[in-house]
């Protein structure tokens, strides 16, 4: 059993370093558009931007945010967006990480719009606005090289509505945290994706991202 679960991990594991080396090894070019969203401080915005492509980095955290701001200022190129990405528009609490009063940037990696995500405290939040990711990306009327999505928690959601609507064949690369393997109350809605994915043939999705 043990053997088991630990032979299990370590697939986990290294599809999860295949999917981030995919990432950081894709080469971009000055005409090509990225999207990241849950973008935190911007590393990986940083790794979009540096051929000259275009990034739009969504993140909703404040705290957060103002170091993402701040580092991209000077790149026309980077537009950061102080916005979450999800399956419709409006304005959610983000619920912050239960550590966050130690020290609110490291921790803004945590704050998520689920309040019964385990690591947050369901009594501090933030207002927020959301917008709905595939309008967002419909309205640029262009393919979308990579789409970089750690939304903590709602990826499926967004991506569900991606393929149903289609817009999941105008982005080249996608790649997803999915949180099922910490929040067991999301692995029903994560399985349903994995199973649309195969029964779609869809192939420019990776789960296994981080």
């Amino acid at each position: 059993m043990i053997q088991s679960l630990l032979k299990r991990f370590m697939r986990f594991k290294t599809s999860k370093q295949r999917a981030c080396q995919q990432l950081f090894s894709t080469t971009l070019q000055k005409s090509d558009i990225a999207i990241d969203c849950g973008a935190n401080v911007g590393t990986v915005t940083r790794h979009l931007c540096s051929s000259g492509a275009l990034v739009y980095a969504f993140e909703p955290n404040p705290y957060a945010f103002s170091v993402l701001q701040s580092r991209f200022a000077n790149l026309p190129n980077v537009h950061c967006i102080s916005k979450g990405v999800g399956d419709s528009n409006g304005f959610y609490k983000l619920y912050l990480h239960e550590n966050s009063d130690e020290d609110e940037v490291h921790w803004s990696t945590g704050s998520s719009l689920l309040s019964f995500k385990g690591n947050v405290l369901p009594d501090k939040y933030v207002e927020v606005e959301v917008i709905d990711l595939c309008e967002f990306i419909e309205k640029l009327n262009q393919r979308v090289k990579v789409l970089k999505m750690d939304v903590e928690g709602i990826e499926c959601r967004i991506l569900t509505k991606m393929i149903k609507t289609g817009i999941i064949y105008v982005v080249d690369q996608v790649f997803v945290e999915t949180h099922d393997h910490k929040v067991p109350q999301l692995k029903a809605e994560t399985d349903a994706v994995r199973e649309l994915l195969i029964t779609r043939g869809i192939r420019n999705v990776s789960l296994n991202w981080k």
